[in-house]
């Protein structure tokens, strides 16, 4: 019988996730206060969620973003992201870490995006995926791969859809135990110049889908203010954003029915637009 995945099984639910099996990758505080309903989003934590929708971005973006989930120290959060438009699409990388010596685990990746007409952009990306347990129980660590693609229907209306884990990456032969594969598509409308509103369905090949919406309001250039909510388990998010030439502060706070409260901020710097 294999310790770790024992000892895997056991943990990874409570300090990681608690409705699903491992637990969703970080992002930026902009999209988590809009309730992580991100596909359809042309932002530098599209890296997390969608590789194609990287391919619309014109800018060098560097961010990194920590989190304090449920205000454990033990499920602490961290996360960087680097986005690098080049002359033939975009190159991506970034890495995330959760929890403390008991269970860590590690994303790392990288990604390449691209824009094949006016209105259609597509992105690969691949991530090594680490977890380690404490003492004698070891490590475990996979490659998985994800896709993506982001559509411009209109100036005003996007759809983004992904799928994370394409080959099913197996974590452990005991009971051939896998990472799970996710599957997002959804939608972005912006209703005026000021309100952003976005849906999502994601749905884990072993679990309930889940539906996600987030609005955001900019009542001026230099401030956003967001909201959002997350269905099965209900989960509701608040925060706001301020924006510089080039730097952007995004604070945010997410509510769990059961657990409570798990603030997050994130730094984000970018340069002019590159001619692309």
């Amino acid at each position: 019988m294999n310790h770790f995945s024992i000892i895997a099984r056991v943990l990874i639910p409570i300090f990681c996730q608690p409705i699903f099996a491992q637990p969703e990758p970080i992002v930026g505080a902009r999209l988590a206060a809009c309730g992580a309903a991100h596909v359809a989003l042309s932002d530098p934590w599209a890296f997390q969620s969608n590789p194609g929708a990287l391919a619309s971005m014109t800018q060098t973006t560097v961010s990194a973003t920590y989190q304090s989930r449920f205000l454990l120290k033990e499920m602490q959060s961290q996360g960087l992201v680097f986005v690098q438009p080049i002359q033939q699409g975009v190159l991506s990388f970034g890495g995330s870490m959760h929890g403390n010596e008991l269970l860590r685990t590690l994303r790392g990746g990288l990604g390449y995006s691209m824009k094949l007409s006016e209105k259609f952009y597509a992105g690969v990306q691949f991530n090594y995926n680490r977890i380690a347990l404490a003492e004698n129980y070891g490590t475990q660590s996979t490659i998985t791969a994800e896709c993506g693609v982001f559509v411009a229907l209109t100036e005003n209306w996007k759809l983004g859809a992904s799928v994370f884990n394409l080959g099913r990456a197996k974590l452990s032969d005991f009971q051939d135990e896998r990472l799970a594969t996710q599957l997002r598509l959804g939608s972005s409308i912006s209703l005026s110049k000021l309100v952003l509103l976005c849906l999502e369905a994601q749905k884990d090949v072993e679990h309930p889908l889940r539906i996600k919406a987030g609005l955001e309001y900019l009542p001026n250039k230099s401030i956003a203010i967001r909201a959002g909510c997350k269905l099965n388990p209900l989960e509701i998010s608040a925060g706001f954003g301020c924006m510089w030439s080039t730097f952007h502060l995004d604070v945010a706070t997410q509510y769990h029915q059961f657990l409570g409260w798990t603030p997050q901020v994130t730094f984000t710097f970018r340069t002019k637009a590159n001619a692309k």
